[in-house]
């Protein structure tokens, strides 16, 4: 068995295609078939099984493919620590971050990272958790600052901060004169959210349960979209409360905070166990707690 053939496995449990996965592992058809018929002979059983019409991975051939996922990042492993060696903080370094922390986070984390880790480019991705999830498995990014829930195998994250979220309201909506909201109180509203495939509106929904069985829900793109159909008296809004810190404040937008136990999210830094970066790691997390974040309010 070599890290070669596991390549070969993994590529045609990819591809579903014998043809297709060799031009993928740059090899001939013939070279890759016999070294995948070799390692089924080894391992005496059935990896894929093989028609005129298309390759399926057997129950157990399955299997062998997830492990061999797992060998294969766990050998790039061994070149990615001698390339990092001792000078972690000198290398680039892969963020991801989902789309309702970045603009919010980022302004206020790069320049104390600029202070702790002087030497150390930073390659940001914003991107939705799910895909994020998929680049943090395959090594495409090194870290990724999401929200809670996040369980994934071979993952670790770290608790950086909880954050509340806010009710945003156009000036001239009639809770204009309120100073605290129940979350149900948003059942009867016109509610404008991110389309699904945002972590933050699920949470939201999870939070406030009646938006899914009483309120009109309306999607919009990202967070500043949102604050500006509120502002064009479209709904109202929930906000997480960093996107409403005085340099994001707007005129036509007021923020109604929500009676306590407020609804709130906890934000975290998610990376491989088996990552080479742990020195720069704890300096990403130290970096954002130094900021003792409640809100974005510095």
């Amino acid at each position: 068995m070599t890290l070669s053939e596991l390549k070969f496995i993994i590529a045609v449990a990819h591809e579903k295609n014998f043809r297709k996965a060799a031009e993928k592992c740059f090899v001939s058809q013939p070279a890759l078939s016999l070294a995948i018929k070799k390692l089924e002979d080894e391992l005496s059983l059935t990896i894929f099984e093989r028609s005129r019409t298309e390759v399926a991975v057997t129950p157990v051939g399955q299997l062998i493919v997830n492990q061999a996922i797992v060998i294969l990042d766990e050998a790039a492993k061994i070149k990615e620590l001698a390339k990092v060696g001792d000078n972690q903080l000198s290398q680039p370094f892969k963020l991801g971050l989902i789309y309702s922390v970045a603009p919010y986070l980022l302004p206020l984390v790069i320049p104390k990272l600029r202070q702790n880790a002087p030497t150390m480019p930073f390659e940001i991705e914003e991107n939705i958790t799910q895909n994020l999830e998929e680049k943090l498995k395959k090594g495409n990014i090194d870290a990724a600052i999401i929200a809670l829930p996040f369980d994934v195998m071979g993952i670790d994250v770290i608790n950086l901060y909880d954050e509340k979220f806010v009710a945003v309201i156009p000036v001239e909506h009639k809770w204009s004169d309120k100073k605290l909201i129940k979350t149900k109180e948003l059942n009867d509203e016109k509610v404008l959210l991110l389309d699904n495939s945002h972590c933050f509106s699920n949470q939201v929904k999870e939070a406030c349960p009646g938006l899914n069985k009483n309120s009109e829900v309306q999607l919009g793109n990202s967070l500043e979209t949102i604050r500006n159909m509120v502002a064009s008296n479209l709904g109202i809004s929930v906000l997480p409360e960093s996107a409403c810190s005085l340099r994001y404040q707007n005129n036509l937008v007021k923020i109604l905070p929500f009676e306590e136990p407020a609804p709130f999210r906890r934000v975290a830094l998610a990376f491989r166990k088996s990552s080479a970066k742990k020195n720069a790691i704890s300096v990403i997390v130290e970096s954002i707690k130094d900021l003792n974040i409640r809100g974005f309010n510095t």
